[in-house]
């Protein structure tokens, strides 16, 4: 497995021979709502667009998960998945092979990669947008996505899961609370699902923030603390910070697995 983070909560997978990029956000400014003045997302510079993609996997339909300048410059006949919001989102750009998962679903890409939509972020008072389990049939690997630290119970059934994608900082709003739900959170899940490697995502390392909402958010925590909350706790899962960029290869143990005749 390599994953090349491309900051923020944008990533290239390459799993089951495939490559996938989720959540995108590499050209333009983020803006939600037309008001720059509450929040603004900067770019050092635009990205390269990854070559040769399989998928565009989404988990939310807000525009810091389904960024409309990138999925604007994206090749449209590209197959998308994505959460019921997302889904609607890239349908009205004109992409043609878009499919919405719900939670349970699962969609099959080529012979020997699964991914299925779990319960995860709670965006406004009742949509529940989508978490990732990525599976390759071949070996059993299986990675985790989740951009805001909201875990399904779920994900339990499918434990032990070998790399988790989650948030490690904690980051609150006065009078809103936790809208990144990192820290200890992410400890708890670490002793639920056993992941061997952890990285961090909902993380900016180039990327400026403006606005009223930039200066009010408070963040702490972030991967020394959690490496710290993982020794205490007796657990062997490695933390990795990738470099915006940069590819890299996961280290991994194998498990035992028998593959599904499937």
């Amino acid at each position: 497995m390599y994953l090349t983070w491309l900051d923020n909560n944008s990533w290239l997978i390459e799993l089951g021979g495939k490559r996938i990029l989720l959540d995108p956000w590499l050209v333009g400014q983020l803006v939600f709502a037309e008001m720059p003045w509450l929040f603004k997302g900067v770019l050092p510079h635009d990205r390269l667009v990854p070559e040769a993609l399989d998928l565009i996997l989404l988990s939310q339909g807000l525009p810091d998960h389904s960024h409309p300048p990138t999925l604007e410059r994206l090749d449209h006949t590209l197959p998308v998945v994505g959460s019921p919001a997302a889904a609607e989102v890239v349908e009205k750009m004109g992409y043609t092979q878009v499919t919405a998962l719900d939670h349970g679903q699962i969609y099959k890409l080529g012979s020997d990669l699964e991914i299925k939509a779990v319960p995860g972020s709670l965006v406004g008072p009742t949509t529940v947008e989508n978490g990732y389990l990525l599976k390759e049939l071949s070996t059993g690997l299986q990675l985790y996505y989740e951009p805001h630290g909201f875990h399904s119970q779920e994900i339990l059934n499918s434990a032990p899961i070998d790399v988790v994608i989650t948030p490690m900082l904690l980051i609150t709003l006065p009078l809103v609370g936790p809208v990144i739900k990192g820290g200890q959170q992410t400890i708890e899940l670490a002793k639920q699902v056993l992941p061997q490697v952890m990285l961090p995502t909902a993380a900016t390392s180039e990327t400026h923030y403006e606005g009223l909402l930039a200066r009010l958010v408070h963040g702490e925590g972030g991967p020394d603390r959690i490496r710290q909350g993982l020794t205490e706790a007796n657990l062997p899962t490695r933390v990795l910070t990738p470099t915006p960029g940069q590819r890299t290869e996961i280290p991994l143990q194998a498990r035992r697995f028998v593959p599904s005749a499937a």
